[in-house]
């Protein structure tokens, strides 16, 4: 694990601590406003070492800062509804030995209920709307392209929780005329992660994604299932801009052009005032880098603190 500390600067707010907890790494930050005052990186592990893990850490920063609630970006899929039973903890997932994790009841104790979790992709999607590439936007969707493909959706400035949480990255989207790659989803195969994620991309290609030069022909059928996936969420939530992230959704630049003129194409001018110009500003690149998890994570803690979360 590496620690940080980081020089403070005066900013209104009280102190709080946020959770990023991804599949692969977790960032945890104690901070104030937009301002992180420490931070900690390490890897996500088995699920009982990695949270106590975390525990411990946040025992400490409650010694040391006095955080005054905690927000949690997690992974899915993970019970965000607070009605629910299992409300907190990890639900059927991929990532080994994680399933029924109390990610919540673990982290949480100590913070006397001011709690509040919601996934990754979520709390980014909050950062982005205040800090980032959507700030003053309402209704805006957060997608991350990497390792896998995953969805925040706002809406009226609230994150979207309803029986779940949008997992928009599992939608079978319509195939690319004589596409016959199998897809790497061990659930669905050929979904939206299936096609465009960075193991989509590895296996079609035999070379990483950001191995591959910008004209590499396994572009093609990424841009046009995110194309797909876009057009949908456009026609089914409306959102004011979609903000995309994650090192296969910025790290290649040409992708996201590709994205939008395919989108524009499958609308086919039904949409009003969507075409390939207006999409520019509309479908962007993020603009927080690795700090939209954590940041957002101390947005929930916000909403923990106020009674919203």
């Amino acid at each position: 694990m590496s620690r940080a500390k980081e020089v403070p600067v005066a900013e209104d707010g009280p102190v709080l601590a946020g959770v990023e907890l991804g599949g692969t790494k977790i960032v945890a930050v104690v901070g104030r406003g937009r301002r992180i005052l420490a931070r900690a990186r390490f890897a996500t592990g088995e699920a009982e070492a990695t949270l106590a893990e975390l525990g411990r850490l946040l025992a400490a920063w409650r010694d040391e800062w006095r955080p005054a609630a905690l927000g949690i970006a997690s992974f899915g899929p993970v019970a965000v509804d607070p009605a629910r039973p299992d409300h907190g903890r990890m639900l059927r997932t991929p990532k080994p030995g994680w399933e029924g994790a109390d990610v919540a009841g673990r982290l949480g104790a100590g913070f006397g209920g001011r709690v509040a979790l919601h996934t990754d992709v979520t709390a980014a999607a909050l950062a982005e709307a205040r800090w980032g590439a959507a700030q003053g936007v309402a209704d805006l969707a957060y997608v991350t392209v990497g390792t896998g493909v995953g969805f925040g959706l706002v809406a009226g400035g609230r994150p979207v929780t309803g029986a779940l949480h949008p997992e928009l990255g599992h939608l079978r989207v319509r195939r690319l005329a004589g596409d016959a790659f199998a897809g790497t989803c061990p659930f669905h195969g050929d979904c939206l992660e299936g096609l465009a994620a960075g193991p989509a991309i590895a296996a079609r290609a035999n070379a990483p994604a950001d191995a591959l030069a910008p004209d590499h022909p396994a572009w093609a059928p990424v841009a046009d299932a995110l194309a797909e996936a876009f057009a949908a969420l456009l026609l089914a939530t409306a959102p004011v801009r979609i903000v995309v992230g994650g090192g296969v959704g910025i790290g290649q630049p040409q992708l996201l052009a590709a994205v939008r003129a395919g989108v524009a194409a499958k609308l086919a001018g039904y949409l009003p005032e969507v075409d390939e110009a207006a999409l520019a500003g509309r479908i962007v690149p993020a603009a927080l880098g690795g700090d939209a998890g954590p940041l957002g994570a101390l947005i929930l803690a916000e909403t923990a603190l106020a009674g919203d979360g």
